[in-house]
């Protein structure tokens, strides 16, 4: 099973499938906005939507912190263009 993990001393979300790490999408934050800078999941694992947890992840810890996000990284550009519920968050 898929597990994603926001790990704050990692700056990034994680995917895990079990205990084996398959990828991550992480942040340079500041206090008043987190940069979205790479994503990246095993190939292996592609297509079993991986990436949109990993962005996710961000975005919920994000809100929870109060900050926004710049999403530079192009997959996070792709995501937050596509996903209306992200707009808020956008710095």
């Amino acid at each position: 099973m898929i597990e994603i993990k926001f790990e704050y001393e990692n700056n990034r979300a994680a995917a895990y499938d079990s205990k084996k790490f398959i990828g991550e999408s992480t942040i340079s934050p500041s206090e008043k906005f987190w940069i979205i800078d790479h994503t990246d999941v095993n190939k292996s694992y592609s297509g079993q939507g991986i990436g949109k947890k990993l962005i996710h992840s961000i975005v919920e810890e994000a809100r929870k912190k109060g900050v926004k996000i710049l999403p530079l990284c192009p997959y996070a550009k792709h995501e937050f263009e596509n996903n209306k519920e992200y707009q808020d968050i956008i710095y």
